[in-house]
């Protein structure tokens, strides 16, 4: 199934979704987003694969990325999002974004962009750090993003989904909202 924009809304200018699956670690961005992309029928990446090299080691090693660190990505992200817009492609990206400054990082590159935040309580995102053993987010890490995490505004552009639910309910809230926020699903 494709979705595309209908034209409801400032948003609504008939360029193609660009949509933002976005979270703290833990929160199932890279799963629900590609999920969601599949029943969208649109593209997905996985923000990780946009960051540079020195991104991923400091993380790898347990260090947090500081702003300066994370602008350079933020704009690949939003560039990214925006490339597919501007050819009229559907896309999902798994981007943290946890502050605002970072969405609105992303949204000057991407203004048609709609957030998909993807929350849940500690205990739920720790129990699913530690059972990953592919990523290169420690669990230590996550306190830290926890802290970080400015939630979805409701002056901003997209909608929280809880993430103490199937996957598959996840994702079908996440269809749903974005037919509320104007897509044809």
């Amino acid at each position: 199934m494709t979705i595309n924009f209908d034209g409801a809304g400032e948003q609504g200018s008939g360029t193609a979704p660009q949509i933002i699956v976005m979270g703290v670690s833990g929160s199932g961005k890279s799963t629900i987003g590609a999920l969601l992309a599949n029943r969208l029928g649109i593209r997905f990446i996985d923000g990780d694969s946009l960051h540079p090299l020195t991104n991923v080691e400091k993380m790898a090693g347990g260090t947090p990325l500081t702003d300066e660190d994370r602008w350079p990505w933020l704009a690949v992200v939003g560039e990214t999002l925006s490339a597919a817009g501007r050819e009229q492609r559907g896309i999902a990206v798994a981007c943290s974004a946890l502050r605002r400054v970072y969405r609105e990082a992303i949204l000057a590159k991407a203004p048609n962009a709609e957030f998909v935040h993807l929350a849940g309580s500690v205990e739920v995102l720790a129990s699913r750090v530690e059972g990953r053993s592919d990523h290169f987010m420690p669990t230590g890490l996550l306190r830290s993003q926890v802290s970080t995490l400015e939630p979805l505004g409701d002056d901003e552009p997209g909608f929280t989904v809880d993430i103490d639910q199937p996957v598959a309910s996840i994702v079908a809230e996440a269809v749903d909202k974005l037919g509320q926020a104007g897509f044809r699903v």
